[in-house]
């Protein structure tokens, strides 16, 4: 391919994620590589010229603690009465990776992502990846007063909404945990089983009450293991005491 021609399907990229980003979160980026870096899972990087691997996961690293960081302002300022453990609680609902994924989806950032189609296991956490990514993106191009600013009014204010997080038991492990310190119950998180290779790996999570093995959850990470673990622990403690 002549070099005109491939510069001018880079250049019609680049235009294209650039709309894609007006559209969706209503600015222009500026550095335009940061983003392209963002939406590029790990299972397609390429080595640049140091051998390190280009892909979103150090942009993702810098999203993270952005995002972390935003959402602990914003809902301290929210809830002035409220005491830390609401305020940690609404933050992980928030933030945690099942529900950036569904926002990720819901922003139509899951179009975006570049990744690679050589497998038949999805990359579960892949949408909510590269949306922390893409924070990272916004923060080292705009800044974070810009970061914020974008965070709040076309993420959090259109696309969350906080009364019905602030109903939703979510966090089913600290729920059973709180539960087995109050009545005394040995508690164990064992992972028991992994199933499939590298991107495509998920971990199976038992949950054992007192010797007896309950409810057993399957995810591509172990937290997320405990977590459907935990919930049908629950389930089937409410149904065996009920």
């Amino acid at each position: 391919m002549a070099i005109f021609d491939r510069l001018g399907l880079l250049f019609s990229a680049d235009k294209e994620l650039s709309k894609a980003i007006i559209n969706i979160f209503g600015f222009r980026p500026g550095n335009i590589f940061l983003y392209q870096l963002a939406f590029k899972h790990k299972s397609v990087s390429s080595e640049s010229v140091n051998g390190y691997k280009l892909s979103n996961e150090r942009l993702e690293y810098l999203g993270d603690a952005v995002l972390g960081a935003i959402v602990a302002e914003y809902l301290f300022k929210k809830f002035p009465y409220k005491n830390e453990g609401f305020l940690t609680e609404m933050r992980s609902k928030i933030v945690n990776r099942i529900a950036l994924s569904k926002l990720a989806q819901k922003l139509g950032l899951d179009k975006l992502v570049i990744f690679s189609k050589d497998t038949k296991s999805p990359f579960r956490s892949m949408n909510g990846d590269a949306f922390e990514a893409f924070i990272g993106a916004m923060y080292l191009d705009k800044g974070f007063v810009f970061t914020r600013k974008i965070l709040i009014k076309r993420v959090i204010d259109m696309h969350i909404d906080l009364e019905s997080l602030e109903k939703n038991e979510s966090n089913h492990k600290s729920r059973l945990i709180e539960w087995a310190q109050k009545d005394k119950h040995q508690l164990e998180f064992n992972v028991v089983a992994e199933k499939g290779e590298g991107y495509s790996r998920q971990y199976v999570v038992e949950i054992v009450v007192d010797g007896i093995a309950y409810g057993q959850g399957t995810d591509f990470s172990i937290k997320g293991a405990e977590q459907l673990a935990a919930e049908k622990t629950m389930n089937e403690l409410v149904n065996n005491l009920g």
